[in-house]
């Protein structure tokens, strides 16, 4: 198996599921760091991209009250920042250099469509310049039922007002068993992918993100993989793909549990480098792994480990003890102790070429 794995990877060509599963479940590690390396070279060589952002989380009050969820909150305890006030802290950290803001958060029926939209466009007002990569796919099946059209519709206007790329969150594990446990009342996977896909149509990017370590079987890993390369194949529109672990604490669906091992965020990690062919980027990112995980995770496959952020909220409510920010200067010094060079990009990582 190993060895029709590598005369693959070394001809460009794509493995399959199968031998997925097996790199998942069998591969010696550093068979896979190794073979991870090789198709990140492929794409990038030895740079290694970052992104100098700002996280606006404008609500933690959410109808959906998602299992897997430490973040949401009922109206009495909740919180909705204004777009104004959401302007002024983007303005502040526009005047420090921050070139990217990242907008996710709860679904709040209580405020209108116009509400979120005009988000967006208190962003812009500030510089044009600002990349704005908000709003999963969840958000916008949200929006398009408050305003009672379709997502295509809703997708254009938020494009209209500024809005540049779409985040991957919302995605969990696409296996209808498993969402049945953990997220019942969330958009279904077909939702997902097709606003995905309407998005890559329009011209805009989008990430992918995969949540994992919680009650997903391997089999449940790699079919959520095939899924997302199969709409790649079609729109060449995703630039990464974030695998998410799962943190237990302080949600419904893991307390008293723990976290996936770092061998296992390894294997991950490669095999998803390996099965995502199509994939440009792969993120390990230091605010889920923490600094030398992220690292770890450069050594199989990844090629990105996130930004700046500035005071997230949503992985930090499940237990992450990781810091709310770094410094540009401190993700680069992360970068370059694994040997890598850093690149600064957005998250559309426009002007970035590959091998």
């Amino acid at each position: 198996m190993l060895r029709r794995i590598q005369e693959t990877v070394a001809a460009r060509e794509r493995i399959t599921p199968a031998q997925a599963l097996w790199l998942l479940r069998d591969a010696d590690l550093m068979d896979l760091a190794e073979l991870a390396s090789l198709r990140r070279r492929h794409w990038v060589g030895e740079r290694a991209f970052y992104q100098y952002n700002f996280n606006v989380n404008h609500t933690n009050i959410c109808g959906n009250k998602c299992k897997l969820c430490a973040f949401y909150r009922d109206e009495a305890k909740g919180y909705t920042l204004t777009p104004e006030d959401v302007g002024e802290a983007v303005a502040t950290v526009h005047a420090r250099g921050v070139d990217e803001v990242h907008v996710v958060g709860g679904l709040n029926d209580k405020m209108p469509y116009s509400y979120y939209l005009n988000l967006v466009k208190a962003i812009k007002s500030v510089s044009p310049s600002i990349h704005i990569q908000g709003f999963t796919a969840v958000e916008i099946d949200f929006f398009a039922t408050l305003k009672g059209s379709s997502s295509l519709d809703v997708l254009t206007e938020f494009m209209d007002a500024g809005l540049d790329s779409l985040p991957g969150g919302g995605s969990e594990i696409f296996s209808e068993r498993v969402r049945a446990l953990i997220c019942e009342n969330k958009a279904p996977a077909e939702v997902w992918l097709r606003i995905h896909e309407e998005a890559h149509q329009l011209g805009m990017t989008s990430n992918a993100t995969m949540l994992y370590g919680h009650v997903e079987t391997d089999e449940e890993i790699i079919d959520h993989l095939e899924r997302l390369r199969r709409v790649q194949d079609r729109t060449r529109g995703f630039r990464a793909f974030v695998p998410l672990k799962f943190f237990p604490k302080n949600t419904e669906l893991g307390a008293g549990g723990r976290a996936s091992s770092g061998v296992f965020d390894a294997r991950l990690l490669a095999t998803a480098r390996l099965f995502l062919d199509n994939f440009p980027h792969l993120k390990s990112l230091w605010m889920i792994y923490g600094y030398k995980g992220a690292q770890v995770g450069l050594a199989f496959g990844a090629d990105d480990i996130g930004g700046t952020y500035f005071d997230e909220t949503i992985v930090h409510a499940a237990g992450a003890q990781t810091p709310k920010s770094l410094t540009e200067a401190e993700i680069c010094g992360l970068l370059q102790r694994a040997g890598r060079t850093p690149v600064k990009v957005n998250s559309g990582y426009q002007g970035v070429t590959y091998g």
